[in-house]
């Protein structure tokens, strides 16, 4: 049968031999979507390779510049001889170059704590407790410990009649400050003794803060039975005020080892300004070198000279001699003691269970004296 042309109304499509039939408007479309999608999605690949390439470099090192002024704060105590030392010698200003050093003197730690928190001191010296308190509460935000200062020189010292732990109940004791060193160590050996204390004051044994000038008043005026104090504090009651040492501290620790006091400093000052930690440190280093070098003479002046100044007389010389034969001045704050230091805290009252990791940053101590001390697995060494 013969071909024959179909019918323009047929609705039917013609193919003449050797073209392409056209393509169906929709598939076209969608073709064109889709050319269009490849477009866009290997810009966007491009744009997110860069971005990574970005991300994946290292990160610009934050601006640090030497800190205009330094404060530093301490206590008038002999258990700070590195900070009096470091101050009344120039040793620390030495190191600081012009950065400016500005001191302010504390009583105990807590109170010192809140200033260096407010902003009111970048760094100081204190007890091990207020800094870990610190640290716990601030969930590791606030402080570093960056060195040790002393160890050894705290006892509880009582009245005469006073033979043993049972003679205590019912009785008044004191120490520098509620949540302190010497507060924490007093209230977690007297719950060894099976006594119950509250931070109020009521308890088997009351405990009653008090700053440590008006503890010997009160001893010496015989309103009070006992104090667990810092040097020297514990000598001049023994000394001055006829006391009689109950407990001796270093009896309580193995080897007779524990930190009295450290060097910490702001978290964010240090990172604005590492250079100045660095210069505090050095400063520091060679005030301890100092006092472990020089005679008992020539410690004692010096000692005596700032305690002049800050506490308005110097200590007669059998209870700086005492004071000092019972402390060590060094740059190792025995973090191997810390975790049961926290947990006295914990028993005492006084700050809640937490982790210490990182607590220390001994780095720049370790660059500074060229020696490894041990942050004991709680920070960085």
């Amino acid at each position: 049968m013969a071909n024959t042309p179909e019918s323009p109304n047929s609705g039917t499509t013609r193919i003449v031999a050797g073209e392409t039939a056209p393509k169906p408007k929709r598939r076209r479309t969608v073709e064109i979507a889709l050319a269009v999608g490849l477009v866009l999605l290997i810009g966007a690949g491009a744009a997110v390779a860069s971005a990574v390439s970005q991300n994946n470099q290292a990160a610009p090192a934050p601006t640090t510049t030497p800190a205009a002024e330094l404060k530093l704060g301490y206590f008038s105590n002999v258990t700070h001889g590195p900070a009096l030392v470091g101050t009344s010698k120039g040793l620390i200003a030495k190191e600081l170059g012009e950065t400016k050093l500005s001191t302010q003197v504390f009583n105990a730690g807590p109170a010192a704590i809140e200033a260096l928190n407010a902003g009111a001191i970048d760094a100081t010296y204190i007890g091990p407790n207020p800094a870990i308190n610190s640290f716990v509460k601030s969930n590791g935000e606030s402080i570093s410990i960056i060195a040790g200062a002393a160890a050894g020189g705290a006892q509880l010292v009582v009245k005469p009649e006073i033979n043993s732990a049972a003679d205590l109940k019912g009785k008044i004791l004191s120490s520098p400050q509620l949540g302190g060193t010497q507060d924490v160590a007093l209230r977690a050996w007297l719950g060894d003794q099976g006594f119950k204390t509250n931070t109020d004051g009521s308890g088997d044994v009351n405990i009653n803060p008090t700053e440590n000038a008006q503890s010997l008043k009160l001893f010496q005026d015989g309103k009070l039975d006992g104090a667990w104090l810092p040097e020297p504090w514990a000598s001049r009651l023994v000394l001055e005020a006829g006391a009689k040492v109950l407990v001796d501290e270093k009896d309580l620790w193995e080897n007779g080892d524990f930190t009295t006091t450290v060097l910490i400093v702001n978290k964010k000052f240090a990172a604005e300004h590492p250079e100045t930690v660095k210069a505090l440190l050095k400063g520091h280093v060679e005030s301890v070198n100092w006092l472990n070098n020089a005679s008992a003479a020539e410690k004692a002046t010096t000692i005596n000279a700032v305690l002049k100044d800050t506490a308005g007389k110097p200590l007669p010389a059998n209870v700086i001699e005492r004071a000092l034969q019972n402390i060590k001045f060094t740059t190792d704050p025995l973090a191997g003691t810390y975790n049961k230091l926290l947990e006295d805290g914990v028993k005492a009252g006084t700050t809640k269970q937490a982790d210490l990791n990182g607590i220390f940053d001994l780095r720049t101590l370790n660059e500074v004296e060229g020696k490894k001390t041990s942050a004991a697995g709680l920070g960085q060494d």
